[in-house]
């Protein structure tokens, strides 16, 4: 399974997490790779990506635009899809989603967000656009593909270090 961190527009994702002795720590135990969408992390499983999302939720709200995760060859999960699927195991991802985004990227950054209608056989053209499952929520009201905080944490995000 793969991780892909998609960095804010401006940000030199790789260089940043490369950059700090918190992340690298997080990432020890990894080999991050820069791709075209952003910073790609391959683990092992599903609980191991969450968990290295949630060691690095920091950097995610500081650097990045999102996390997504992927569940099948060119298919993403958002953040909070892999939650529900993970957490809740109400959700069993079958061969096709309804709520589904494809993602147009243009030099390393997402330059816009694509509906695809239920039903519809939509699938990206090429490198420059993901295919994104979603909740029904991020669906309708537009996804911002960002990690959102544990509930009930309470506590900032990040190491002790500074950043930069």
């Amino acid at each position: 399974m793969n991780v892909l961190f998609l960095p804010r527009e401006g940000v030199a994702l790789y260089r940043e997490l490369l950059a700090s002795e918190t992340s690298r720590d997080a990432l020890r135990f990894y080999r991050p790779k820069e791709t075209p969408s952003g910073v790609e992390i391959t683990v092992a499983t599903l609980s191991g990506a969450l968990a290295l999302a949630a060691d690095l939720r920091w950097y995610v709200k500081r650097y990045m635009r999102g996390v997504l995760f992927e569940i099948a060859p060119g298919i993403y999960s958002s953040h909070r899809l892999a939650r529900e699927v993970y957490y809740g195991r109400e959700i069993s991802l079958s061969a096709s989603w309804e709520f589904r985004l494809i993602y147009r990227v243009r030099d390393g950054f997402v330059i816009r967000e694509e509906q695809v209608f239920p039903g519809s056989e939509r699938r990206c053209a090429g490198p420059a656009e993901i295919e994104v499952w979603c909740t029904e929520d991020e669906y309708h009201g537009g996804s911002s593909a960002v990690a959102e905080e544990d509930p009930g944490d309470g506590e900032s995000a990040g190491g002790a270090e500074g950043e930069g």
